[in-house]
């Protein structure tokens, strides 16, 4: 082939992956604003090697012991589902006895909005090592508050669902949830600590240790293993709220707090990113505090979780980075987790063989285009310089 020929291949296959890169990501994350903004998050890509658990965490011989209760934290799981996703919860809950709590026997707590059938108690009772309490979310909790303007509400879903925003026309009861009440729930009011987690996620690794004894001993107050960007299109004026509540709240800003992950110019503009709530750990007297407390009933004064559609994942998010310090945030990478498409496995050998991971290391999305590690290590580089 003569090298005129080869150049001109060789353009055209650049603009057909650019196109492609820049009409899947509006696709999937409805976030490419500029063939400048993909291209940033692929420079200074050199992983950071986030710090691994102690030994003294770690639960004996794994295997052989079992721990007892008056070692472990005042910590339960927490699972919001519904009667039709009982399979989907046993194959997560599966991964979770299998990975985890086999030896810890931590509780859970089942919430839905409707009681849970016999069956689904049944059967999720008879795979569990630890104690399970099944409780219902009560309806102010769950429903649209009745000064919510339904027209305004009914024409942002259709928007939305017209202009194929990813989950625009659902989940907005659930998100509200999770955002400020699933910590008031009766059954969850003796307990200080909380891992959620959803039907359908996998657990790649042994978690041999206590994620929430380590937590709770270094003052950690939220954990995650995913960050990623929102979809902008869900939440078009949340930043402006964000930022009204900073002016006239700013006794609950402190100082040493994580708004480089949120925001590229301090703050001015929100840059979409965010810990993927789908999986967490954090302690409920964050969500409890007064702080939060201000923000949440702030947020929901505005309507914008019914004439938008804001996610807990940002909320949390935004919270956590604003209300707590950058070194009680925790980034578990020893902890393989997959909600799909999405995978986190721990990149280093040492943790990734500890941890007898069954992940494929070049597949975690840590480093993917959109995925906001990036951000964080610049966070975690700033706390430990």
């Amino acid at each position: 082939m003569n090298t005129p020929a080869r150049y001109l291949l060789t353009a055209l296959a650049i603009i057909i992956s650019l196109h492609y890169i820049l009409s899947f990501t509006h696709q999937e994350y409805g976030k490419a604003t500029s063939i400048s903004n993909i291209a940033s998050h692929f420079r200074d890509s050199t992983p950071i090697d986030h710090p691994a658990v102690g030994d003294e965490y770690y639960c004996g011989n794994a295997g052989n012991s079992s721990v007892l209760a008056k070692d472990r934290a005042n910590a339960t799981f927490v699972i919001l589902a519904r009667n039709s996703d009982l399979d989907g919860i046993i194959q997560s809950i599966r991964d979770v006895e299998y990975h985890f709590n086999q030896y810890y026997h931590y509780p859970y707590v089942f919430l839905n909005d409707v009681p849970f059938s016999d069956t689904f108690k049944r059967r999720i009772e008879n795979i569990l090592s630890g104690t399970v309490e099944f409780g219902t979310i009560p309806h102010e909790h769950w429903v649209q508050p009745d000064w919510i303007d339904e027209k305004k509400a009914e024409d942002s879903r259709n928007n939305m669902v017209k202009n194929g925003v990813i989950y625009g026309g659902i989940y907005r009861n659930m998100c509200r949830f999770n955002s400020g009440f699933f910590f008031q729930h009766e059954l969850l009011q003796k307990y200080r600590w909380y891992w959620r987690i959803e039907p359908d996620v996998h657990f790649h690794c042994d978690v041999s240790f206590d994620p929430f004894r380590y937590m709770e001993e270094n003052h950690k107050v939220y954990a995650f293993t995913i960050a990623i960007y929102e979809f902008k299109a869900t939440i078009p004026t949340l930043w402006d709220h964000v930022k009204q509540f900073i002016k006239d709240h700013p006794e609950h800003v402190v100082s040493e707090n994580s708004m480089g992950f949120l925001s590229n110019d301090d703050g001015d503009t929100y840059n979409l990113c965010h810990f993927w709530s789908n999986f967490e750990i954090a302690d409920m007297n964050l969500w409890r505090s007064p702080a939060y407390q201000d923000f949440f009933n702030y947020l929901e004064s505005t309507g914008g979780f019914y004439y938008e559609r804001w996610g807990d994942a940002p909320i949390h998010s935004i919270a956590a980075a604003l209300f707590a310090r950058r070194d009680q945030i925790h980034f578990f990478d020893e902890i393989g987790y997959e909600h799909r498409p999405y995978t986190h496995c721990p990149r280093t050998d040492a943790k990734w063989k500890r941890g007898h991971c069954s992940c494929d290391q070049a597949r975690s999305f840590d480093y993917d285009g959109y995925s906001c590690m990036r951000q964080w290590d610049r966070i975690w580089l700033d706390e430990t310089a």
